[in-house]
This record gives structure tokens, C-alpha cells and sequence, in this order.
């Protein structure tokens, strides 16, 4: 069996606290072919210093300003060269050292698009389990109720970005669930659900920092939704309401 060649992008702007357990993440990965693109932001703590000693463990780099962390992605996915498109971001983590060898045996369905897991939240320092996303399996009934994957989890044959566009940089916290429901919804490619955690990913993130950002990501929300001709208000409320159940903890998390 051919499995496909992954392109894992990891966007950074000074992470010199975490990035390094990122890419160890990365290079623990096990029977698969790997193409680790880090796209870094001019990072000034220290970071990219840190990137240049480790620079045989990546197959692209690039250190240049950009202008927000979907151009750094976009960057990202216009030099990948694998068969399917991830990201792992700064601060986050693979679940296993089998996790992209999941993910590649699970595209070796050619009628596969897409392969997408759950998520577990962690402590900034420490493996506490803070939220579970269970993603579930997809339908098109789910997404009309708010219903998305985990991005950080969310991986895409290369060609679908080339058919149907990469992320939109108007939206500054909201591109990737615009993104995907433009494949899911607009485009309806078919994806694959591996039922387990996939990515640890720490908490902190852009989306919910401040009560502007939440205010923000609530209104990109809505106008992707609209957009993608999914829903509405209603899919708004139940996206956000369909996060509670994810605080309470799961067995094994």
C-alpha cells in the first residue's frame, strides 16, 4: 500500500518556549514521509535563533515578516510538495508517535479529501487535560448546526486547496472555519474521521484571549457561515453551545 507524503506546516512567532517540543513532536513521528515547512514570522525572543540550530530537522524554511498567521499559512501551503496538507501549530503537540501514520493510511482511500480527529486542550505548562473535542463523525446535517473538526486536527489532500483557495487573510481569527466550510459545505469533498486525540493543543490561543477577540471571532463566525451559504444565527448558537459538553472530562483524558 502507498501511503501519501504528508506536508506538516507550522506557523511561529516568537514560541521559543514551545516550539522546540513541537518539532520534537514532529521528528517522533513513525512510518510516514514527512515534509516539515516552518514558516516564521521574524520571531525577536530568540525563536529564530533557535530554528536555525535545528535546521536540518525541517525540509523548508522561511523567516520574513508576514501579516497574520493565515498569510504565514497560506506561505506554508504555497511551497508544501506533499500529497496532503496539515498544520501543527507552535504550541501544540502530537497525541502519538503514530498520529501521522493514522492519517496517512486513512488517505490511502483515494476517494478520501480530508482526515480530521479529535483534540484535547492542555495547561500551558503542565498535561492537564482542560477540554476534550470529541469531533464525532461528519454530516452535512451537523454542519448546518454549527458543527465543525478541530482545524489543528483537519488534514486535506494538497489539491483541494488548489481548487478551491486557501485561507481567506480578511478574516484575522476565523479563516480556517471559513475554510473548511468551504470544502465541507461549498466544495462537499469526503472526509475520514479517526475516533481518537489526535493533537494536544495548549490553551491561549488568538480566538479567545481577550473579550474583543471573542466579540471578533463571534462576528467572523457568522459572516462564514453566511458566506458559505450554511446557516445563520441558529448554527452560530449551537456551534457555541455544542463547545459545553467538551469541559466536562472524558475517561483516559
Amino acid at each position: 500500500m502507498s501511503l501519501p507524503r504528508i506536508s506538516v506546516i507550522t506557523a511561529v512567532y516568537n514560541a521559543k518556549d514551545t516550539i522546540s517540543d513541537s518539532l520534537d513532536s514532529v521528528m517522533a513521528q513513525t512510518g510516514v514521509d514527512i515534509e516539515l515547512i516552518i514558516v516564521n514570522g521574524a520571531s525577536d525572543d530568540g525563536t529564530s535563533e533557535l530554528l536555525e540550530s535545528r535546521r536540518g530537522d525541517f525540509s523548508v524554511y522561511l523567516n520574513e515578516p508576514d501579516n497574520g498567521i493565515y498569510d504565514a499559512l497560506n506561505k506554508g501551503v504555497s511551497r508544501a510538495s506533499g500529497d496532503v496538507v496539515g498544520f501543527l501549530h507552535a504550541d501544540d503537540v502530537y497525541a502519538s508517535t503514530q498520529v501521522l501514520a493514522r492519517i496517512a493510511a486513512a488517505f490511502a482511500d483515494p476517494s478520501v479529501d480530508a482526515v480530521y480527529g479529535d483534540l484535547t486542550y492542555i495547561g500551558r505548562n503542565s498535561e492537564k487535560v482542560i477540554r476534550y473535542w470529541q469531533a464525532g463523525d461528519f454530516s452535512e446535517r451537523q454542519l448546518m448546526h454549527g458543527w465543525m473538526p478541530p482545524h489543528p486536527t483537519f488534514y486535506v489532500r494538497r489539491e483541494v486547496y488548489e481548487r478551491f483557495g486557501t485561507f481567506d487573510t480578511s478574516f484575522r481569527i476565523a479563516a480556517d472555519y471559513d475554510c473548511m466550510l468551504r470544502f465541507l459545505g461549498q466544495a462537499k469533498i469526503k472526509c475520514a474521521y479517526i475516533p481518537d486525540v489526535l493533537v494536544k493543543m495548549r490553551v491561549g490561543g488568538a480566538s479567545n484571549r481577550s473579550l474583543s477577540n471573542i466579540i471578533r471571532k463571534t462576528a467572523e463566525d457568522y459572516r462564514a457561515l453566511k458566506g458559505n451559504g450554511v446557516g445563520g444565527v441558529k448554527a452560530l448558537l449551537w456551534k457555541n453551545l455544542s463547545k459545553l459538553p467538551q469541559f466536562i472530562k472524558r475517561d483516559g483524558a
